[in-house]
């Protein structure tokens, strides 16, 4: 059965039916509600289910509504509504410097999984450690040696004793280097005055082991960060025993200082 014309009412065949805004309506009756002129698919506007063209389309307007008492209430009333929820949010939130995030079921699966994890780690750290009040450490020779060393440092720096020692020649009485006695490895020290004046007042008094000269059997490379690396034929001076096997002097060539293996060097004077 054929449809009616929204327009005329008549009835409408296929051959002039057009099919827009929910309605049909003969190709002729498809006209615009003010102007009545004749619109087609590609230039109508639909407003509340009428064609209109693009002139008479109705705009919107917005309507300026009076400020009655009934108004200014309401527009009050939802003013303290929104005050009262901001303070409440605030209070609830003073201190916690972070955002709100909602506690979904995946959030709170992972929350129970972490404590979870703490809770046992937690238990097994205090049962490892339970009945230890702090864990000994070993007095191994490293650790003894590294002490004695740090000792002989601070005594050194204490004392004012220069690493670089210098020794008074008995026969000469200039002060020169203590690897000065052999050609070829020494050199001399220009000394000034007051040290030449430190170093007589001292004469007359026995070389302590310290002043005595060693020298290097074999090349040495430094393993740890106290140690000294020298090589063979040097002369090590300001030597003291650390503990069996091992020493601490300065070497005459590089002016380095450190620990050094008792078995590599051998005593000159």
């Amino acid at each position: 059965m054929n449809p009616q014309c929204a327009r005329c009412g008549r009835v409408v065949y296929p051959t002039e039916k057009v099919n827009c805004l929910d309605k049909f309506w003969h190709k002729g009756c498809f006209q615009c509600e003010v102007c009545k002129m004749t619109l087609n698919m590609n230039n109508y506007k639909g407003y509340d289910k009428k064609p209109y063209c693009n002139a008479h389309y109705p705009k919107q307007s917005f309507t300026t509504v009076t400020d009655t008492p009934e108004n200014l209430r309401l527009k009050q009333q939802s003013e303290i509504q929104s005050q009262v929820k901001y303070k409440k949010e605030f209070e609830e939130n003073k201190g916690r410097g972070f955002s709100i995030v909602t506690d979904t079921l995946e959030l709170q699966r992972l929350k129970k999984t972490q404590e979870q994890i703490s809770n046992i780690k937690y238990h097994e750290d205090f049962e490892k450690g339970k009945g230890k009040g702090f864990t000994p450490v070993v007095d191994d020779p490293i650790t003894d040696r590294v002490r004695r060393n740090t000792q002989i440092v601070s005594d050194a720096a204490y004392k004012n004793v220069h690493p670089h020692v210098v020794e008074m020649d008995r026969r000469s009485g200039m002060v020169v280097a203590p690897g000065q006695h052999h050609p070829g490895y020494g050199y001399m020290h220009q000394s000034s005055a007051s040290s030449v004046r430190s170093a007589q007042s001292q004469h007359a008094q026995p070389l302590s082991p310290s002043m005595r000269t060693y020298r290097a059997m074999y090349d040495y490379c430094a393993q740890d960060e106290d140690e000294v690396s020298f090589r063979e034929g040097d002369y090590i001076v300001n030597v003291q025993s650390i503990d069996e096997g091992w020493m601490y002097g300065t070497v005459q060539r590089s002016g380095k200082n450190g620990m050094l293996p008792a078995n590599y060097i051998e005593l000159v004077n």
